[in-house]
Parts: C-alpha cells; structure tokens; sequence
C-alpha cells in the first residue's frame, strides 16, 4: 500500500499525481484515452478525482487473458521485475505505421476513487486498476518486417519527453511481449540519467539497452500482422482497434 504523499512514490516522474488524476478522471468520463483532452484540463478539474483515504494499493503481477489464433485461451503473467512488457494496438493511421505500442510496467496499482463534481453520475467510490508504464519508440531510420526480413526495433522514449511515463488501462493491454536487447547497439544512460537504482530499471541496473528487437516469431498475432505488409499475404480485418488513442508518431526515436 502507497499514500500518496508516501516517499516510496516514484521520484523518477515529477507529476505522477497529475498523471493519475488526469487518466482516471478520463476513464470515469468515458473517454478512451486520457492523452486526448490533456492540454484542456486545469488543476482544477484534476482534483475532481479524490482517492479515497490518499490510498494506492500495489500487487505483484497482472494477469492477461487473451484468445489465441487456433481459437484457444491462453494467460500471460506480467511481473514489472520479471517479465514486464506488454503490447497494446497503435492508434497510428499513417501508412506503414507499425500495429502495436510496447511498454514496460513498473508498477501494478488500484485504488477506490470517486468523482467530486456535484452533476456527476460517479459520486460513489469504485474500484479501478491502472498499470504506471514507460513507453517505447519505433526507430524511424530502421525498415522491418517481411518485405526487409528484419524485426521491428524500438527504444525507450527520453525521460525530458512529457509523455515517457503514464497510465494505462490494463484492459487495453493485448498480452505481454518478447523484446531482445540490441546487444550491438550497447547501453546507455542518456534515455534516463539517474545516479543509482531507481525503480524504472531492475535492480543493480543503472544504465538502459539503447535500442530493442521485437521478437515477433514468438507471438502469432505479430507475425500474421506483419504477414499482411507483404502482398502475398496481405489480409484484412483480422485485427480491430481496441481504442481510440491520440497519435503518437512523434515518439519515434531520433
């Protein structure tokens, strides 16, 4: 159990608060992504959100069920120290932007919350769940896929980006996924510079792999959508937007 003004909150993000109130004040509101309406709120409307007894409570895991493409339920167990990272579906509509986003979980949290507002239909306190993730960036100078028989690589997106950390709804994660350090490429502590541990990395780690592969042979949902950029194996609908999200192309790693 945290409070929130406890000191064991992550220090690594300034506005973890903001960030908290802003996204379960947009799921209480019905909206699908907290990032599309951010740059309207004010301190004010934030503080709407009132988290009953200042208490956030922290699990160990998460766990995703998902169906797989032989018709079969399968559970994937995320564990922020142990297998931490998760895809959800791209909200990017460019062409041959790449279908999922990636990102590591680095805490497991709910909470009873309710909305002050007096014209509001959420005057009772609700349980709701919420995942503290650190977000991934597609390398925009590295082709990938099938026509270029390589895996899609990433990074993590730079600490001074407002967007580097948030919340998400852990209903919208797909399943966890495989990435594989880029070994070549090394290490580096620009994406992140913090002097000791911090709780963004795992422990007795101080620095960050500079870039990722996406091991997309080891999940069937990425290689069939991946199959489907090649003409010969190009299919349709097989895939459907689990939300409506801001687009994000602009965390693609420079």
């Amino acid at each position: 159990m945290l409070r929130i003004w406890d000191t064991t909150l992550p220090r690594y993000s300034k506005d973890f608060l903001p960030k908290l109130r802003q996204h379960l004040l947009a799921r209480m509101l019905g909206r699908d992504s907290d990032m599309e309406f951010h740059d309207h709120l004010t301190d004010e409307d934030r503080n709407r959100v009132c988290i009953v007894s200042n208490k956030i409570f922290s699990v160990k895991t998460l766990r995703v069920n998902y169906t797989t493409y032989d018709v079969r339920r399968e559970q994937d167990t995320i564990n922020p120290r142990t297998h931490p990272f998760i895809m959800v579906k791209s909200g990017e509509t460019a062409k041959n932007a790449h279908q999922f986003w990636y990102a590591q979980v680095l805490g497991t949290y709910h909470a009873s919350v309710f909305d002050t507002n007096t014209e509001s239909a959420r005057r009772s306190p609700q349980r709701m769940e919420f995942l503290w993730v650190r977000w991934l960036g597609i390398d925009p100078d590295h082709r990938s896929g099938f026509r270029h028989a390589r895996l899609p690589k990433m990074g993590f997106v730079p600490h001074d980006d407002p967007d580097a950390f948030g919340f998400l709804d852990p209903s919208h994660v797909i399943r966890g996924c495989h990435l594989i350090p880029a070994f070549a490429d090394g290490r580096t502590t620009s994406l992140m510079p913090h002097e000791g541990e911090t709780f963004a990395r795992a422990p007795g780690e101080f620095e960050d792999w500079s870039y990722f592969y996406v091991n997309m042979y080891v999940y069937r949902i990425i290689l069939r959508t991946s199959m489907t950029e090649h003409p010969q194996f190009r299919r349709s609908g097989h895939v459907r937007s689990i939300s409506r999200w801001r687009d994000w192309s602009r965390w693609k790693r420079r």
